[in-house]
């Protein structure tokens, strides 16, 4: 039950601004998917409009499902955790054993299942039908369903572990549970950036060292000339799976690697390879995974002081904590990252302009650097001329007439 005395109203006032923002925030995303506005003019410089409009089709739908997914979750969780329905759930929850910790384990396993069953729907249609309509998936439907399962085993596992954690945490420190698992958060981000690249990745794909002996020298006299000593590109068969084309830098320490789709190199010229390399060693040199770790942390602190205000009507002090204490936390989780998107984007839009720069700056090569930008773009149909909340508030890179115009600039 909620406790709804004098320390936990200012609570009630917390949630009561989160769910709002929250509401605002979706509203205005949804209200720029359905009308985005006309495209503009200037996309024709480097685009076709046939392209454009193709585009902005393509991405509507994705757009809107994500926010009635999002709504979706939220309007559940709410239900089950004030609902006279969700009150009568946990009790019988608690009548099952008397053994606190199946009791919890119960509940985390109840939740995780609630949540990933409603959004199911939203996962297969977005993530595996409509990108074979528009022919950008390679995978049939088992191969898809084996990667879901995967994803969701290891999901699971670590909710389970996590939240056995959280609740030891909250029983056994009443006012600093916050400050431990921040702690306990930031450790876990380290190891999995550390763990993440050999442990994981290796479960969905295959991973080699790069076989073009072309590609292999451009490698090495473009690491001798931005001063890095780069100790493995690997190439990733993401044919497996997509026609898209892509690569990143993931890892810390020694597990630190750029990664290379097979699609780039089978259906991009040397040059813009080149581009896309020079773009990741920028990431590498400007240590840009060490700073995403450091903002992540910074957030961990942030996020786990607010959940500390937003959870404390189901934190009794003299007494062990609810099961629906999970759900109030979900809930938390779920509106505080999604109120808290256009920081991190913003964040990242820096890393990858500044990731821009460094990569024309070492290859000198700004027809290549826009010839790249282009056929991203039109082999991936990314939204040429989103609307401007969108991109402020989900994109983690910058629309693509945005880069191109940025290269020329320098």
């Amino acid at each position: 039950m909620i406790d709804l005395k004098s320390n936990a109203r200012q609570a009630i006032i917390g949630w009561f601004l989160l769910i709002g923002l929250a509401a605002t925030f979706a509203f205005l995303y949804l209200w720029s998917a359905i009308f985005p506005g006309p495209i503009d003019p200037s996309v024709s410089e480097f685009f076709s409009l046939e392209i454009a409009n193709k585009a902005r089709i393509y991405n509507s739908t994705p757009r809107i499902l994500y926010i009635i997914k999002f709504s979706f979750q939220t309007i559940l969780l709410f239900y089950l955790l004030f609902s006279s329905v969700g009150q009568t759930f946990f009790e019988r929850l608690r009548k099952i054993s008397r053994n606190y910790w199946l009791v919890s384990t119960l509940s985390i396993l109840s939740i995780w299942t609630l949540i990933k069953i409603s959004s199911l729907p939203f996962s297969y249609y977005a993530g595996y039908h409509w990108q074979k309509v528009w022919g950008f998936s390679t995978q049939n439907q088992s191969a898809w369903w084996i990667d879901y399962f995967k994803n969701s085993g290891i999901e699971l596992l670590i909710s389970i572990a996590g939240g056995l954690i959280f609740f030891w945490l909250v029983n056994r420190l009443t006012r600093y549970w916050w400050l431990v698992c921040a702690a306990l958060f930031s450790l876990w981000l380290v190891i999995a950036h550390l763990c993440w690249p050999i442990v994981i990745s290796p479960l969905f794909n295959h991973f080699e060292p790069l076989p073009d002996s072309a590609v292999v020298t451009m490698v090495d006299d473009l690491a001798q000339q931005a001063g890095l000593d780069i100790s493995e590109v690997l190439v990733m068969d993401a044919s497996k799976q997509t026609t898209l084309a892509n690569a990143y830098f993931a890892g810390v320490g020694t597990t630190k690697r750029i990664v290379i789709y097979d699609t780039l190199l089978d259906n991009y010229s040397l040059p813009e390879v080149k581009a896309v390399i020079a773009h990741e060693m920028g990431h590498w040199r400007h240590n840009d995974i060490i700073y995403g770790l450091f903002y992540g942390i910074i957030g961990g602190f942030i996020v786990f002081g607010l959940l500390a205000a937003l959870l404390k009507p189901w934190l009794p002090k003299n007494s062990t904590k609810p099961p629906q204490l999970w759900v109030a936390l979900q809930l938390a989780l779920l509106l505080l990252l999604f109120v808290s998107s256009p920081l991190q984007n913003a964040i990242s839009r820096e890393m990858e302009e500044s990731a821009d720069r460094f990569s024309l700056e070492l290859t000198g090569d700004l027809n290549a650097e826009i010839q790249l930008q282009q056929n991203l773009a039109r082999t991936s149909l990314s939204d040429l001329s989103p609307p401007r909340f969108i991109v402020w508030f989900s994109y983690s890179h910058p629309p693509a007439l945005v880069r191109i115009n940025a290269l020329e600039d320098e």
